[in-house]
């Protein structure tokens, strides 16, 4: 059901999950009883059944495949990089120079994987401001971003791997999370001082106005927080099963879960970092990591590592002789 239209930039995010499609049961159903046909030992499968059902339902697809798989990095900018110890002018611009030359790890793992790679440039010569001290977009801007995520991936995909790239997002995202979920800044970041502090200070700045989960995010977050929420949203509507990387991408994606705890239900989490605060990100979202990578990379390895595990639940599902067949 749609909520009221208030003429705000945010209406239409809210009314999209207001109006969530469901699983396909049925499809989901034909794809479990094929499980119990093959000739294998009951429960033998683990959770490489439950990858096939998973594939089958949200898909619609009573003999669930992966043909078209995408890995999307989302990379932005943030006016806090600056300051943080160490860090390196233009790091971000690097680093999407990087894959664009095919020199990435996540380049490798796309390779591997058989998957396109998409790296979506959010505006990288205009910083985000410092959301110890501002707000990261205005309600407009962020309802845009979110609307240009949902936009990324129209040129096609059956399985949508997300990432991240940005100096300093680790740390809006840390920030988001503690917004959304409470907890002390230590409880989010990396464990490093300056990120400690620097939550610190944004949830200070921003005191009082983080309730809603929308709100926070144009707040504290970021571009390609906002991006990967609407690139998730878009992908629920057009039926795409998607695969969450590493701390960002999950922080983007508590904010739909925070308004519709259903809104994930299609999303599955590739992978968990040896980074505590991701392991208590998925347990905040309900999501069980399908590998322990030890992966801090943002930029969709874990997912393209998890990419690799659907797809070989994929083949076990469909190759498999089933009983009747001996």
């Amino acid at each position: 059901m749609s909520r009221a239209a208030t003429g705000m930039p945010f209406d239409d995010i809210r009314n999209l999950l207001g109006g969530l499609p469901p699983v396909d049961e049925e499809a989901r159903a034909a794809a479990a009883a094929h499980t119990a046909s093959l000739a294998l030992p009951e429960g033998s499968l683990g959770r490489m059944a439950e990858l096939a059902e998973w594939v089958a339902g949200w898909a619609a697809m009573t003999k669930p495949a992966v043909t078209r798989p995408l890995i999307a990095i989302f990379a932005g900018t943030h006016g806090l990089a600056a300051a943080i110890p160490g860090a390196e002018p233009n790091a971000t611009h690097r680093l999407v120079e990087l894959y664009a030359a095919g020199g990435g790890a996540v380049n490798q793992l796309a390779l591997g994987a058989e998957a396109g790679l998409k790296v979506f440039d959010l505006a990288l010569d205009m910083p985000v401001p410092d959301i110890r001290t501002g707000e990261a977009l205005s309600e407009a801007g962020c309802a845009a971003t979110m609307a240009f995520g949902m936009e990324a991936i129209a040129g096609g995909t059956d399985l949508l791997c997300l990432g991240a790239a940005g100096e300093g997002g680790r740390i809006a995202a840390a920030a988001l999370a503690a917004a959304l979920f409470g907890g002390a800044p230590g409880d989010w970041t990396d464990g490093s001082a300056f990120a400690n502090e620097a939550v610190a200070a944004a949830l200070a700045t921003h005191e009082g106005r983080l309730a809603d989960p929308l709100e926070a995010l144009r707040r504290v977050g970021s571009r390609e927080l906002a991006a990967i929420a609407g690139a998730i949203l878009a992908a629920r509507y057009q039926r795409i099963p998607v695969l969450l990387d590493g701390f960002v991408t999950c922080a983007a994606a508590a904010v739909l879960h925070r308004l519709e705890p259903a809104a994930l239900d299609h999303c599955m989490a590739a992978h968990v970092a040896a980074d505590p605060a991701h392991a208590r990100l998925l347990a905040a979202i309900g999501k069980k990591p399908l590998l322990e990578t030890g992966i801090s990379l943002e930029e969709g390895a874990g997912a393209a590592l998890g990419l690799g595990i659907v797809k070989s639940a994929l083949a076990i599902h469909g190759g498999t002789a089933r009983r009747d067949q001996l």
